[in-house]
Order: structure tokens, then C-alpha cells, then sequence
């Protein structure tokens, strides 16, 4: 597919993940190994994609909505962002990792605006309301907000993804070799920052045993990361099962 082709999926997918279509359905297209996926497909490297895609997904391991639903980071646009340019410019993972953190951030901005706007259309169904008009309700709660959140999202990525490829390419020519290694060594840093938030967010000491055995498994006995899955959950499953049965 080529650049053009590319950038629209991307802007649209974004778009369908932002949706918010049952918490659980949106909450996996969100994350960046599920849209590293979709890069894999539209650019037919899906190697590159997946490994770029593992490494955003640490990343925001520890990402969690504050009260009131808000995000410090926004994951979709970084990675509909940050992976298809990577991929497309040979970029390196670490390098690629540290372009998409920015993007993020504009998410949380592009999302704060959306919610401000939509404050209109529930003041109109409020109106509607008054008068039982089911059809202006359905339009203020489902389809104005909809319509927002497509002009809001797709133009952003599209012209990133579109544009972003040439622009990044003439970057990395500009950038002094010493200046991308350090891009490289941020972004190498920042997974194990995601690990450090999900700890905190787990924050329960009696589960950091269980993360660092999973730790040197992986890292000291070279263990397969599916296979440490495997053995988590079924240690998971017998220590539930065991403190049911003493309840």
C-alpha cells in the first residue's frame, strides 16, 4: 500500500479506536501492539512493526484514566503516528520509541478539546429532552460527537503519516549522529519506565516477588516470554483458588 493509502487507515483507525465502543472493545484497539499490527498488514513489514509496537507497549504498561476518564499520555496517537513513520523511514525501535512520546502528549490536548466542544451537544439534548424529540437526542448523544471527533482525529494523522515520512527522513539527515544516539538511549530508558508504573499502579508489595521472579527467568535463564505468561497465570489461578477456599 503506499504512502497515501497508508495514511488514510491510519487517520481512520484511529478515528474507530477513539470511538469508544464498549470499554473493553476500545481499550484493546488503543494499545500500540494491536495498531502495530494493523501497520504490519498496510505495510507489509510486519517484523519491524511488531517490534517497534512491543516496545511503545511498555511503555504505557502503566497508563491508567485519572478520575474523570482523563489520560497523561495518549497511546493510539502516538503509535498510528510514531509506527507507520518508523517503519517507513528504517528508523530504529529505540529511535522511533522517543519520536512517539511527543505525540502522546498531543493527544491528551486534541482530547481535552473534543470534550470541550462536546459540552454543546448535551445542553442541545437537553433541549430535546424537553420536547421528547428521540431523534435530536440520538443525534446530540451519538452522531454530532461522532462527526466531532472524525474532524478532530483523522486530519492530524493522516497529515502526519503523510507528510512525516519525507520530513522525518530529512530530519535524521539533519540531526548529528551524537544527538540520535541519544534519542536512541531515551527511548531505550523509557520501557523500563512503564515497568515502574505498572508497579506502582499494581501497589502491592507482596506482588513485586512474582514480577521479579518473571524478571530473571526472562533475563538470567533466556525463558520465553509466552511460556512466563503461561506459568503467571497458572500461579495466579492456584493463589486465587487457594484464598477462596480459606475465606
Amino acid at each position: 500500500m503506499n504512502t497515501l493509502g497508508i495514511a488514510i487507515v491510519m487517520g481512520l483507525y484511529y478515528w474507530f479506536a477513539r470511538l469508544r465502543l464498549g470499554y473493553t472493545f476500545s481499550g484493546i484497539l488503543v494499545q500500540p501492539l494491536p495498531i502495530a499490527f494493523v501497520v504490519g498488514l498496510v505495510t507489509g513489514n510486519m517484523h519491524d512493526s511488531m517490534i517497534i509496537g512491543a516496545g511503545l507497549q511498555l511503555i504505557f504498561l502503566g497508563v491508567t484514566s485519572t478520575p474523570g476518564g482523563n489520560v497523561p499520555n495518549d497511546p493510539a496517537l502516538a503509535a498510528t503516528i510514531a509506527i507507520p513513520i518508523g517503519v517507513a523511514a528504517q528508523m530504529s525501535p529505540e529511535a522511533t520509541i522517543a519520536l512517539a512520546v511527543p505525540f502522546g502528549v498531543i493527544g491528551v490536548f486534541m482530547d481535552q478539546l473534543r470534550r470541550t466542544i462536546n459540552a454543546a451537544w448535551v445542553h442541545m439534548a437537553d433541549k430535546h429532552v424537553e420536547t421528547l424529540n428521540y431523534g435530536g437526542i440520538y443525534r446530540a448523544a451519538f452522531l454530532y460527537p461522532t462527526v466531532l471527533g472524525f474532524i478532530i482525529r483523522f486530519p492530524v494523522v493522516f497529515a502526519a503519516v503523510y507528510f512525516g515520512e519525507s520530513a522525518v527522513n530529512r530530519l535524521i539527515e539533519l540531526i548529528p549522529e551524537t544527538l540520535m544516539h541519544a534519542f536512541e538511549v531515551m527511548g531505550s530508558l523509557l520501557p523500563a519506565l512503564g515497568f515502574a508504573l505498572t508497579i506502582m499502579v499494581i501497589g502491592k508489595k507482596s506482588l513485586i516477588p512474582y514480577f521479579l521472579i518473571g524478571f530473571v527467568a526472562v533475563m538470567y535463564f533466556d525463558a520465553e516470554v509466552m511460556a512466563i505468561a503461561v506459568i503467571g497465570t497458572c500461579i495466579a489461578y492456584l493463589v486465587k483458588n487457594k484464598g477462596l477456599k480459606e475465606a
